[in-house]
């Protein structure tokens, strides 16, 4: 059952959003949200990965209680509150060994073009690297920098300059050392034909593609990337605003890589869905960063650090990410054998909680979510370029019944739609 927002002339809201349900929800606890009738429904989008800790967990809600009683708004360039060290230290420990100092903003398309900019002042060079299918935000320079989708960027060019987007490895290709190759060298014509490797700041990398469908990023290809960066003194960036802060059963997902990344994008699951967003890179390169040149009104906010500050407590309380390791392996072998009921589900991919599967068409990935939400309760959404992925995000705090019971509406969604 779902509750329909209303609507008509009388609204004054804006109608841009897309919507993936009509719900309309008052309130969340744990994996489930309710609405106005309090109906139950399971949530296996998670805020699109950003309730990393669940709805209202209670740590994360003390926390911001207990700040919103003390400071609401301390302005980073005025006067420095008393939780901004606290979380830089918590990051630092966090992090990859590279990444040791930090900014922070209120979202992930900040925190792109925050990554940007630090870029050219350390670098002294204009020119950025992305790839095919990337997402990295809705703003102007961070749509320059995305082609999941053409809607999102359809007839808001021209687009910033300065952005290159390279090959991505076609991940259902059937020899994929090849593929990697040949996206490489595809990089590699990009040098010699369109901007000289001497004059690119940056290359920007998800090491798990998101929008496109939740399609890892091969180690090969991003050993690849980091030779070519060392080489001719590229940074490194890794976005991790979908992928980090365990959604991959690792804090972030660059650490199952040789790979040590010169800046960090993070934002979604640092703070269980509070709008806030860090960026950590090298002290080097902030020290070229030039004081003044960046900041924002909203930065580094109290009760962002403090949501931030509780949602990093439990994400590292002992066993958590074993759990996360675990409810992955148990959800993917699910879905694996899920395969056996139709042809028409092709691939099943992910790692830990950060999970995809692909149907043969958008209508059909479509008629299933529907299903799920229709006959079962569960919340479902899907992504792709084709839209044909249905995308698995549940909070990091899923259980293991909770698992069972999406896939078992998931099951009878596509024993319906066949």
């Amino acid at each position: 059952m779902t509750s329909s927002q209303p609507s008509g002339p009388g609204s004054h809201l804006s109608n841009v959003w897309s919507k993936v349900t009509d719900l309309q929800v008052v309130r969340g606890q744990g994996c489930r949200v309710y609405d106005a009738n309090d109906h139950s429904y399971l949530d296996f989008t998670a805020g699109i990965a950003a309730a990393s800790t669940g709805h209202c967990h209670p740590k994360v809600v003390q926390a911001i209680s207990d700040q919103a009683h003390r400071f609401v708004h301390a302005q980073a360039n005025v006067y420095q509150h008393d939780l901004l060290e606290p979380v830089a230290a918590r990051l630092a420990g966090l992090t990859p060994e590279s990444i040791d100092t930090f900014f922070f903003s209120n979202s992930s398309d900040e925190i792109l073009e925050a990554a940007v900019k630090l870029a050219r002042h350390a670098t002294g060079r204009h020119d950025i690297i992305t790839f095919d299918g990337a997402f990295h935000g809705r703003t102007l320079l961070t749509l320059a920098m995305s082609t999941s989708r053409a809607i999102d960027r359809e007839g808001y060019g021209p687009f910033p300059g300065g952005v290159h987007v390279a090959p991505f490895p076609d991940s259902h290709a059937s020899d994929q050392e090849s593929e990697i190759t040949r996206a490489l060298r595809g990089l590699d014509r990009l040098f010699a034909t369109q901007i000289p490797a001497n004059e690119v700041a940056a290359i920007i990398i998800e090491p798990v593609i998101g929008e496109r469908g939740y399609i890892p990023t091969p180690a090969a290809f991003i050993e690849g990337l980091g030779e070519r960066c060392r080489e001719n003194g590229i940074l490194f960036v890794a976005d991790e605003t979908q992928s980090g802060f365990g959604r991959t059963g690792k804090m972030f997902a660059i650490e199952a890589h040789d790979i040590e990344p010169d800046i960090l994008c993070m934002a979604k699951g640092i703070a269980s869905g509070f709008p806030f967003a860090a960026l950590g890179t090298r002290r080097a390169h902030d020290d070229k960063w030039r004081p003044g040149s960046h900041g924002g009104s909203s930065n580094g906010t109290p009760i962002g650090c403090a949501a931030a500050l509780a949602t990093m407590e439990v994400l590292t309380e002992p066993g958590f990410l074993d759990n996360v390791v675990a409810r992955g392996t148990q959800l993917i072998d699910a879905l694996r054998d899920l395969q056996q009921l139709d042809d028409a589900l092709l691939h099943v991919r992910g790692r830990g909680l950060m999970v995809a599967v692909e149907f043969d068409s958008a209508e059909r990935a479509s008629a299933v979510v529907e299903h799920c939400l229709a006959e079962n309760n569960v919340i479902l959404m899907t992504a792709g370029t084709r839209k044909r992925t249905v995308r698995w995000m549940p909070p990091l705090i899923v259980t293991s019944e909770e698992i069972s019971e999406a896939v078992s509406a998931f099951a009878a969604a596509i024993r319906a739609t066949s």
